[in-house]
C-alpha cells in the first residue's frame, strides 16, 4: 500500500480545518490532494514517518491552495516496522518554508514560515506573516502571528491590523458645539 495519498490527504484536511469554519468545511466539495515539486523524498523510522517535497512545492484540494519552496510533514509510523515505508497515522507537524502562500476561500495568508502543530492545535506564521481576509475586509500584520484553532484565537507580536473604517458616530463637524450643560444645584434643606 502506498501511503502517500493518505499522508498528504491528512496533511492538507490539517491545513483546511485550521483555517476553515465548521460549516464551510462541511458544505465544501471534495477534492483530491494534489502535491507537486521538483523534488520528493520520503523517509521512515520505526516511529514516524518524514516526508519532503522541495522546489516550487504547490498543494491544492479541497478550498485549499498552498504554494511555498520547501514542505516538510511528519507523521507517527505504525504498523510493521519491517515495512520500506511504513503506514502514516498520527499527523505530528507540517512545516513550509520560502515564499509561503496559504489561500483558501476568502482568506489568504503570505509568510517566510509556516508551523502546523496539530497536537497543540497551532499554526505559527513568522518572517513578515500577511494574513487578508476578504470577506470581512482585514488584513493582519505581525511577526509571529500565532493561531489557536480550538480556542478560535489569534495572538501576535508587533500587530497592525486593517479593518474597514468604522460606521460614523454622529459628530458633524458643521453643527456648532452643544451648550454646557449647567450642573443640577439643588436648594438647601
Amino acid at each position: 500500500m502506498n501511503p502517500l495519498p493518505h499522508l498528504l490527504r491528512l496533511a492538507v484536511s490539517l491545513l483546511a480545518g485550521a483555517c476553515l469554519p465548521g460549516a464551510l468545511r462541511a458544505a465544501a466539495a471534495s477534492e483530491p490532494t494534489i502535491i507537486t515539486s521538483d523534488h520528493f523524498d520520503m523517509r521512515s523510522t520505526e516511529t514516524e514517518t518524514v516526508t519532503v517535497f522541495d522546489g516550487h512545492v504547490v498543494v491544492t484540494g479541497t478550498g485549499l491552495r498552498l504554494t511555498c519552496d520547501y514542505l516538510e510533514v511528519v507523521s507517527a509510523r505504525v504498523g510493521d516496522k519491517e515495512d520500506t515505508v511504513g503506514k502514516q497515522d498520527r499527523f505530528k507537524s507540517l512545516i513550509a518554508v520560502g515564499h509561503v502562500r496559504i489561500k483558501q476561500g476568502d482568506r489568504e495568508a503570505e509568510c517566510d514560515r509556516a508551523e502546523v502543530r496539530p497536537r497543540e492545535d497551532m499554526i505559527t506564521l513568522t518572517g513578515n506573516p500577511v494574513v487578508t481576509d476578504r470577506g470581512n475586509g482585514t488584513v493582519a500584520k505581525g511577526d509571529p502571528l500565532i493561531m489557536l484553532r480550538n480556542e478560535r484565537r489569534v495572538r501576535g507580536t508587533n500587530v497592525t491590523i486593517t479593518a474597514p473604517s468604522l460606521k460614523d458616530l454622529g459628530f458633524d463637524p458643521k453643527r456648532p458645539p452643544p451648550a454646557p450643560v449647567a450642573p443640577k444645584t439643588e436648594p438647601p434643606k
